[in-house]
């Protein structure tokens, strides 16, 4: 563990992790999403037996860093965050960046406010569970009139966790799961994980999390995946996703053609936890591209449709790539 103090003195917590193999050319940077925590992706770094370094951090007003200053809960402001934490923790070599919900927007507009910096370090891309735009119309997922209403329910939220003057949410921990599970998971959620969930929540800044919400409503970055247009990329989503849902992934990917496509049946939002193997195949096959000696950006193209047990099947051969503890060699 340690601390990054960016330009505008956020303190932001990072965690870093090294492999046994000596020689790992290819550093991992992943970017959790709103109201969660760097706890995001512990089952997937749990899993991945790739060799390569892993760098995770806990976004401004979430975690253990510090929380966002006045207007500075913007993806925008995330972006220019990321950017700082990879000069300091990966000052050189290829990077694969993974995103899931606003960690992916924060990668958006990583290519739109430093396409150089894509364009020279970034071997790799994966967006889970997350969106290009239209974050506005976020219905959760709840038919016509019902769905209008959630939307205002939204943004009414907004407002009152930006006017609120606690440092933590007035949420207790049944409260918290009971609605973790409802709105963010699929089918037959583990209990732990739920309880992950709720915890993350629990701890996040209250004004911090109304400022993101605002800023996720304004989201809207499809231009700038051009940006990502000749780096591997996978696009990952499940298609009980309320936040975040299938069209939205399937908007990224329209943008990304070489992009691969992985649709989790029965799978909610939290993917990371729900699908952890999966994901974490996904991202193995990434790291292998970007550690693979003349490798050529842009990935052949493919579909392919996630088991229950997280395990992708359909869509292009993985070849040699790494694999993750629970995945079979099949892809």
């Amino acid at each position: 563990m340690t601390t990054v103090t960016v330009s505008d003195g956020t303190r932001l917590a990072v965690e870093t992790s090294e492999p046994e193999a000596a020689g790992h050319p290819v550093t991992l940077v992943l970017v959790h999403g709103w109201t969660q925590d760097r706890r995001t992706w512990d089952r997937v770094v749990g899993e991945l037996v790739a060799p390569v370094r892993i760098v995770r951090y806990d976004l401004r007003g979430h975690g253990d860093s510090d929380p966002a200053g006045p207007q500075s809960a913007t993806i925008d402001r995330l972006a220019d965050d990321l950017a700082e934490v990879i000069a300091a923790q990966v000052p050189e070599g290829p990077i694969v960046l993974v995103g899931h919900s606003m960690g992916g927007m924060t990668i958006m507009a990583l290519a739109d406010r430093y396409p150089e910096l894509v364009a020279r370090r970034v071997a790799g891309a994966a967006f889970v569970a997350t969106s290009s735009g239209n974050m506005d119309r976020l219905t959760l997922g709840f038919p016509g009139a019902l769905g209008r209403g959630a939307a205002r329910l939204e943004r009414r939220l907004a407002k009152l966790l930006v006017a609120y003057r606690r440092e933590r949410l007035p949420v207790g921990r049944p409260l918290a799961a009971m609605g973790g599970r409802l709105l963010v998971f699929g089918k037959r959620p583990r209990t732990d994980d739920v309880r992950s969930v709720a915890e993350q929540l629990r701890k996040a800044h209250p004004r911090s999390i109304g400022g993101f919400q605002n800023a996720i409503s304004l989201h809207d970055r499809a231009a700038a995946l051009a940006a990502l247009a000749t780096v591997p990329t996978v696009v990952l989503v499940g298609d009980r996703d309320r936040l975040t849902p299938v069209h939205h992934a399937e908007a990224i990917a329209r943008a990304l053609p070489a992009a691969r496509f992985v649709l989790f049946p029965g799978a909610g939002h939290m993917i990371t936890q729900e699908r952890h193997t999966g994901v974490t195949d996904a991202i193995a096959g990434l790291i292998a591209d970007a550690g693979t000696a003349g490798a050529t950006p842009g990935a052949p193209a493919g579909t392919a449709t996630g088991g229950e047990d997280g395990a992708a099947t359909g869509g292009a051969a993985a070849g040699s790539r790494p694999r993750s503890r629970a995945t079979p060699a099949s892809t």
